[in-house]
């Protein structure tokens, strides 16, 4: 993935509660952006900035380890430019 790919800094709902992860790793396998990675049997995010909030990651967590309020702000309108071929309008920054 790498830095290309990144818009804004801090901007993204993603957040994670280790207490409540069980190390099934089911948010790797479904994160399009590589967002995790597995530390001492269990998950952990490796770029919060990678996070496009698809809500892949929490739709399938069964431990509610992850909140993200997917489809939101700036990330939404990155990869809705980015499947539609536009500029990136998320409101903000008008």
């Amino acid at each position: 993935m790498g830095d290309s790919m990144k818009y804004l800094k801090n901007v993204v709902t993603l957040k994670q509660f280790p207490e409540k992860c069980t190390g099934c790793g089911i948010c790797i396998d479904v994160c399009p952006r590589g967002v995790y990675e597995m530390k001492n049997k269990k998950a952990s995010i490796t770029d919060k900035d990678l996070c496009i909030e698809c809500g892949a990651c929490k739709k399938n967590c069964e431990y509610g380890a992850i909140e993200v309020a997917e489809g939101v702000g700036c990330a939404a309108a990155i990869a809705i430019g980015m499947l539609t071929g536009s500029e990136p309008n998320c409101g903000c920054c008008d």
